[in-house]
């Protein structure tokens, strides 16, 4: 199986539009900084890029199906010239009072990609820059949920103890917040290079006590070869002698 990132795309992968409103053409979409290098980084590990978005202004009649196609159409070539790529893209049209399984933080989204892409949710990624998205990922499975926030250090800081009580108050956390997505890559590759160091640890440490197994065999065997030379001897020069003489 596979492993992916999923990504949000409002404030994930471009500018979030002001409370209300909704990317509805191409013309009003815009990348925010260091995505396609980002996205080809992931790309360059080996992970699949699934995008998965919640598009209620298509319930609203603000545009249409082949309108957001089109966007994500768009959005996909200016990654791949850009040397990146997205593998899926899944999205909710649903409105709120729909009730579907789909629109985050519902998982729908999420474990229909891991159906169709075969991927090992525990071992993948989400980026997302709202609580919805987080709990969507948890619910979902996924392994590692990040929260892009815009704010300073020092008000990340208070973010991370507001986490801290809301573990203990029960509530859904981040399990990283990040200042955007080329931060996100970072922690990644940090992550992803201490799991795999952790791996080769404890492969080196399989091979060491196997290594000790098989002196510990071998010295063994050595111990028990001489003693049978030593008896050999032992009875050659038994038959050297009369039986009188013994």
């Amino acid at each position: 199986m596979r492993c992916a990132i999923f990504l949000d795309r409002d404030g994930v992968i471009n500018e979030k539009m002001p409370d209300g409103q909704y990317v509805t053409r191409w013309e009003e979409f815009h990348f925010l900084p260091g995505v396609a290098e980002a996205i080809r980084a992931f790309n360059d590990m080996g992970f699949l890029v699934v995008v998965v978005t919640n598009q209620r202004g298509i319930a609203k009649g603000l545009y249409t199906e082949e309108d957001l196609e089109g966007i994500h159409r768009k959005m996909c070539e200016e990654i791949e010239q850009a040397g990146g790529r997205i593998d899926a893209i899944y999205y909710c049209p649903h409105d709120i009072h729909e009730n579907c399984n789909c629109r985050k933080p519902r998982p729908g989204m999420i474990l229909k990609a891991a159906e169709e892409l075969g991927i090992d949710l525990t071992s993948s990624y989400l980026i997302g820059d709202s609580i919805t998205d987080i709990q969507c990922g948890k619910e979902a499975g996924v392994g590692v949920n990040m929260l892009i926030r815009q704010e300073s250090r020092v008000e990340r800081r208070e973010t991370k103890d507001e986490r801290r009580e809301s573990r203990v108050e029960g509530r859904v956390v981040p399990d990283i917040i990040v200042g955007c997505l080329e931060e996100a890559v970072d922690e990644i590759v940090r992550r992803e290079a201490r799991d795999r160091g952790r791996e080769s640890r404890g492969k080196d440490q399989r091979l060491k006590v196997k290594d000790r197994g098989s002196e510990f065999r071998f010295e063994r065997l050595d111990v028990w070869n001489k003693a049978m030379k030593w008896a050999d001897e032992i009875y050659s020069l038994t038959r050297r002698f009369p039986e009188e003489e013994r």
